[in-house]
C-alpha cells in the first residue's frame, strides 16, 4: 500500500502545482502521503534501505543478508505493484477510460517523465551520475523524516518530523525511487515519449542506488555511529 498512497500524493502534488502554478505549494501539500503511509505503518523501499541493514550491524536476533535482501526484494516487488495500479487507474482517469486527451495535468506527468530519462540520457555518464546523486540527497531527506518521525512520541510531532525533510526534496526535484514508479510508467501510459529501457536504466536504477547509498551512509551509518556505537551498553534484564 505504500507506493499506493506515495502515487496518489504525487499525484494531488502536481494537481496543486499546475492548477495554482506554485510547485513550492505543491511540495508543501506532498508530505501528506508520507505522514498517511508512516502512521499507518506501511513500508517504503526508502526507509527498509536504511532501517534493515541497521539491524544487520547491530546484529539483531535473526537478522541476516539473505533476509535484508529478502526484505529489499518484497517491499520493492510490493511498491512497484502499488505505484503502477495508481499510475492505470489515474492515466484511465485523465483519459475517460483512454478515450480523450490526459489534459493538463496528464500531460504535464508525460514531460516529467521524458524529461527525467531523455533529459539525463543527452549528458551520458555525467546524466546518470546526476540522477544517482540526486538519490542519494532524497534518501538523505527522507530517511532523516522516517528517523525524527520514529524518536517523536506524538502524531503531530511524527508529522512534522516527515514533511520538512519531504517537503525539501520534492522541492528540489531529487529523486525518489518509489515516486517514480508512479510518475515514469503513467508518463509512458499517457503518452510520453521514452521506452521502459529508458526508465529503467536511465532513471529507475541509479535512483534506487542511490537512494541506498544516500539513507544508509548520510543517515543510517552517521547516526549508529554517533549513537548506537557510543552509548552505554544495554545490560539485558534477567
Amino acid at each position: 500500500m505504500a507506493g499506493a498512497i506515495l502515487a496518489l500524493a504525487a499525484v494531488f502534488a502536481v494537481t496543486v502545482t499546475v492548477q495554482t502554478g506554485s510547485p513550492l505549494l505543491g511540495a508543501v501539500m506532498f508530505p501528506v502521503g508520507f505522514i498517511m503511509l508512516y502512521l499507518m505503518g506501511f513500508d517504503l523501499l526508502t526507509g527498509v534501505f536504511v532501517l534493515a541493514p541497521l539491524a544487520l550491524l547491530d546484529k539483531r536476533p535473526g537478522v541476516t543478508v539473505k533476509g535484508v535482501l529478502r526484505n529489499w526484494g518484497l517491499v520493492f516487488v510490493g511498491n512497484f505493484a502499488g505505484a503502477l495500479t495508481v499510475a492505470f487507474m489515474m492515466a484511465f482517469v485523465f483519459t475517460t477510460g483512454f478515450a480523450s486527451d490526459p489534459g493538463v495535468i496528464g500531460e504535464k506527468i508525460s514531460h516529467i517523465g521524458e524529461a527525467r530519462t531523455l533529459g539525463y540520457a543527452e549528458f551520458g555518464a555525467a546524466g546518470w551520475a546526476t540522477i544517482f546523486l540526486r538519490g542519494m540527497l532524497c534518501n538523505w531527506m527522507v530517511s532523516m523524516g522516517v528517523v525524527g518521525a520514529m524518536i517523536s512520541t506524538t502524531v503531530g510531532g511524527k508529522a512534522i518530523a516527515m514533511w520538512m525533510p519531504v517537503m525539501l526534496f520534492f522541492y528540489m526535484g531529487f529523486e525518489h525511487s518509489v515516486v517514480n514508479m508512479f510518475l515514469f510508467p503513467s508518463a509512458m501510459i499517457m503518452g510520453g515519449d521514452f521506452s521502459i529501457m529508458d526508465y529503467m536504466i536511465w532513471n529507475e536504477i541509479p535512483t534506487a542506488l542511490g537512494n541506498l547509498v544516500g539513507g544508509l551512509a548520510f543517515t543510517g551509518l552517521t547516526l549508529y555511529t554517533t549513537h548506537i556505537k557510543t552509548a552505554p551498553k544495554r545490560a539485558l534484564v534477567r
